[in-house]
């Protein structure tokens, strides 16, 4: 290289965009599971992403869809989680069991996308609310699935009945874990099962 020459500088790599989007993504999930929706602001979020704010606007339109697609990868995640985990099971205590494990397991690995799963009170009246009650239908339309699939359940009636008190019930027992991080997710699984098998053998085909 000649005196004169000038150094060559290395181009910084561009970004596709599918993830450039799921970078945004995680980095918004963290920001509001430490601030809350209503605190957080696009401004952090642009900066801990390294774009600009407007990008960050182009990308989702606005706060609050970017929220929505928080929650909607949230949701996504859960269902290949819960999903993957009952293939392949023996029988309904099979199912429900491995069903379970896996929500506590998702709980304890994804805290922060638990958090914005869960916090919908704050959120009322927005969109984002729809989309968590999503994620509710989501998971209570699998569990009733499972339970006319491996049950002799009377009618779809009552397994959807079923599925929504394990799902209320387990929500409620996730945010107890968190507050106890002794419970592993292991032990809520037993403790769920102790309570929810009971009243559910009878169903069992014989």
């Amino acid at each position: 290289m000649s005196a004169t020459a000038k150094p060559r500088t290395q181009r910084r790599r561009r970004m596709p965009r599918a993830e450039r989007e799921q970078q945004m993504i995680e980095v918004a999930e963290s920001v509001f599971a430490e601030r809350g929706y209503s605190a957080a602001s696009m401004d952090e979020i642009a900066e801990r992403v390294g774009v600009s704010k407007p990008m960050l606007y182009e990308y989702f339109q606005s706060k609050e869809g970017l929220l929505l697609a928080c929650i909607q990868t949230a949701r996504s995640a859960l269902r290949v989680a819960t999903e993957q985990a009952v293939l392949g099971a023996t029988s309904a205590e099979d199912a429900l069991r491995k069903g379970l494990l896996a929500f506590f397991e998702f709980v304890r690995d994804r805290r922060q996308a638990w958090s914005l799963l869960r916090h919908e009170m704050s959120l009322v009246g927005t969109s984002a609310a729809d989309e968590l009650e999503a994620t509710r239908r989501q998971q209570t339309d699998l569990i009733a699935s499972l339970l006319v699939g491996h049950l002799d359940v009377p009618d779809a009636a009552l397994a959807h009945a079923m599925a929504e008190f394990v799902v209320g019930g387990c929500e409620r027992l996730a945010i107890w874990c968190e507050q106890n991080e002794d419970i592993t997710p292991q032990a809520a699984t037993d403790y769920t099962m102790n309570l929810l098998w009971g009243g559910l053998r009878h169903l069992a085909p014989r």
